[in-house]
């Protein structure tokens, strides 16, 4: 069992930055490629970004590339997810996500609670 624990959402307006983090507690962080996925009011979860077990490879959803930044800290056994160039139609909740393969862009092994995101115009 993973267990993942999501912060740093919150209210911000278009232009402007938010950074997610989710902590990943256990001797199991390194085993799993991390991500993370949103899912906005009516609409289905969709994928944002992953990053591969080793931290060298990295993947993103066409909307959201060039604009996040997905990271990973060992030392902290944490995921960050560096959202620059907020739209609105980037409010969503956004969920944490641990699997065993790279890149998982429709499913997970492990979800995090998830953490609101709101972009006003």
């Amino acid at each position: 069992q993973v267990e993942l624990v999501e912060s740093g959402g919150g209210l911000v307006q278009a232009g402007g930055s938010l950074r997610l983090s989710c902590a990943a507690p256990g001797r199991t962080f390194s085993s799993y490629a991390m991500g993370w996925f949103r899912q906005a009011p009516g609409k289905e979860r969709e994928f944002v970004a992953a990053i591969s077990r080793s931290g060298g490879s990295t993947y993103y959803a066409d909307s959201v590339k060039g604009r996040f930044t997905i990271s990973r800290d060992y030392a902290k056994n944490s995921v960050s997810l560096q959202m620059n160039s907020l739209k609105p139609e980037d409010t969503a909740v956004y969920y944490c996500a641990a699997d065993r393969g790279f890149p998982a862009t429709t499913r997970a092994d492990y979800w995090g609670q998830g953490t609101q995101v709101t972009v006003s115009s």
